[in-house]
């Protein structure tokens, strides 16, 4: 089991174009060389000329005007540096790597699109920082405010301090492929500073209009291929034309492969005034990242940090949560947000919605609701129990560590306090499918009431129902425990029923069974815990909030 630290380190996060200067999860470096073409590239632009209308000719016997209209002056793309600037977000992050929660900092980039000082930027360069400072050329560093984000679109609008910024606007160019572009912006790798790191331009021409928008940190209709290469830090900074307008917002890069790409200029316009009015838009306020989550066998969004104040944070995830479903829908099966933003754009950001979440810190499994009930645990404390009288535990009142276990194929988990050293994960003839014990005595788990422990098995034969299984349940414990009753259980994941009995063998043991099966019906889960303690009830709570089948 992993434990919640603080630690300050580097790392990347593979094509994401946002660096980590000393550990941002959400950002991400794709080369070491942060220095790139040199930032003067007004020699490599084609003049363009505009042609004078031509004068009618002159009548015979008139004196005709040899004076010829002027050139327009081609646009200097030089002058977009005065309008990028350099972001610094700090806050607490949490890397799926390694499994570190941390206070952190990380660069990006941006552009000023307003006078008064509205910055377009990405989601994944600003969200869950609980400091922005700006560095503006020409006007030194400054503060700034999340204004509106989207996790789904990686976008976000920020507010810098004070007005009279340089702008630039979006175009409403049809971009095409083969349309010359510019990438300005603040590429970095891990080891410089936030002052270190230097503004670069560099060129290319767009490769492809229609690349693919479904990635681990985003989904976006449109997006452009180009290869105006970009590295770590050139997240959130502006794709431009050669006149200087922009033609989308860069927030990935494949230096390996010659690939960048950029948030169309049209997708942010469509959502930019709702930005700008403090909306959040396809969001529940999370910056993180899709991933198969190998320690628990299941994909998830892993949550990098968390937006204050947005559905997420109030409904208690936190960085270092794992995403698994929503809606009941598992989420991430493929590597993306496809899943997890069509959940969101088809209830809505507001609407309550059933999630589960695996706490990495803990091995916990907390079900709750967007916009409803907050995150929480298993069952095992409370309910029935709350009454039962059981001997305190001796020299500890709770179990300090816990382990995950499995079957022997690896089919079913579970986490229980290492102090339960013996575990069994032998294949269940008599219910037809995966089963794991664990106990520190299995002998004496299994044949007193003198020792904790669990049984967590699975039927997948077809041969088992809910009823049928707490009927045998029933016909093994009412004739020497006390049948404190049943309760519905539903953690969001499985369904089913939860029972309760005490006082077993004439000791002051309680037994605690959940048997439940997910929506489909596909199988049955029978857990049962043996309590023998009051700390075994905080164990049983463990169990009952980890218990997982791999579908």
């Amino acid at each position: 089991m992993s434990h919640r630290s603080r630690r300050r380190f580097s790392g990347s996060r593979g094509i994401t174009a946002c660096v980590t200067l000393i550990a941002l999860a959400a950002c991400s470096g794709a080369s070491d060389d942060a220095s790139g073409p040199g930032s003067d590239m007004s020699d490599e632009v084609a003049a363009t000329t505009t042609v004078a209308p031509q004068e009618p000719a002159a009548e015979p016997g008139q004196r005709t005007s040899t004076t010829a209209a002027p050139e327009a002056e081609p646009f200097d793309i030089s002058q977009v540096e005065s309008s990028v600037v350099k972001i610094l977000a700090e806050g607490t992050f949490a890397d799926p790597d390694t499994r570190l929660v941390f206070e952190g900092s990380g660069v990006g980039s941006g552009v000023v699109i307003s006078a008064d000082g509205l910055v377009v930027t990405n989601n994944h360069v600003v969200t869950g920082a609980a400091l922005l400072e700006v560095a503006v050329p020409g006007r030194g560093t400054v503060n700034a405010r999340l204004l509106g984000a989207s996790e789904c679109l990686d976008l976000a609008v920020i507010d810098l301090e004070g007005d009279g910024y340089e702008a630039r606007e979006f175009s409403d160019l049809e971009p095409r492929t083969g349309l010359r572009i510019f990438a300005a912006g603040y590429p970095a790798v891990d080891e410089r500073s936030f002052d270190e790191v230097d503004y670069t331009l560099t060129a290319g021409i767009i490769a492809s209009t229609s690349a693919s928008g479904e990635s681990s940190w985003s989904s976006v209709d449109m997006v452009l291929e180009h290869d105006a290469m970009i590295l770590g830090g050139n997240s959130g900074g502006p794709l431009l034309y050669e006149d200087g307008s922009i033609a989308g917002i860069n927030y990935a890069g494949r230096s390996d492969i010659d690939k960048n790409y950029a948030i169309a200029a049209s997708e942010v316009s469509a959502v930019l005034d709702r930005l700008i009015a403090g909306e959040h838009v396809d969001s529940i306020g999370v910056n993180g990242t899709a991933i198969y989550d190998y320690e628990y066998g299941i994909p998830g969004i892993w949550v990098a940090s968390v937006r204050p104040g947005s559905p997420a944070d109030a409904v208690g995830i936190i960085p270092g949560d794992l995403i698994t479903t929503m809606q009941d829908i598992p989420i991430a099966e493929d590597g993306t947000y496809q899943a997890y933003c069509d959940v969101i754009r088809t209830q809505g950001p507001a609407a309550t919605i059933n999630i589960e979440v695996v706490r990495t810190t803990t091995g916990e499994v907390l079900s709750g609701q967007l916009n409803g009930r907050p995150i929480e645990t298993g069952i095992a404390s409370g309910g029935n129990l709350d009454d039962v009288a059981l001997p305190e535990s001796g020299d500890s009142d709770e179990y300090t560590e816990y382990q995950t276990v499995s079957d022997d194929e690896g089919l079913i988990f579970a986490s229980v306090p290492t102090e339960w050293v013996e575990v069994d994960g032998s294949f269940n003839v008599d219910f037809g499918g995966p089963s794991v014990w664990a106990a520190p005595s299995i002998e004496g788990f299994q044949t007193t009431f003198d020792d904790p422990g669990m049984t967590f098995d699975v039927s997948a034969d077809g041969t088992k129902t809910i009823d049928s299984i707490v009927n045998d349940l029933n016909i093994a414990l009412n004739p020497i425990c006390e049948d404190l009753g049943a309760e519905p259980y539903d953690d969001g994941l499985y369904s089913g029923v939860s029972g309760f009995w005490a006082d077993c063998g004439g000791t002051s043991t309680a037994v605690v069974a959940v048997v439940a099966e997910p929506a489909s019906g596909a199988f049955q889960v029978r857990v049962v815990v043996q309590v023998v303690s009051e700390r075994d009830l905080a164990a049983a709570d463990e169990i009952f909030a980890s218990f997982i089948v791999v579908e």
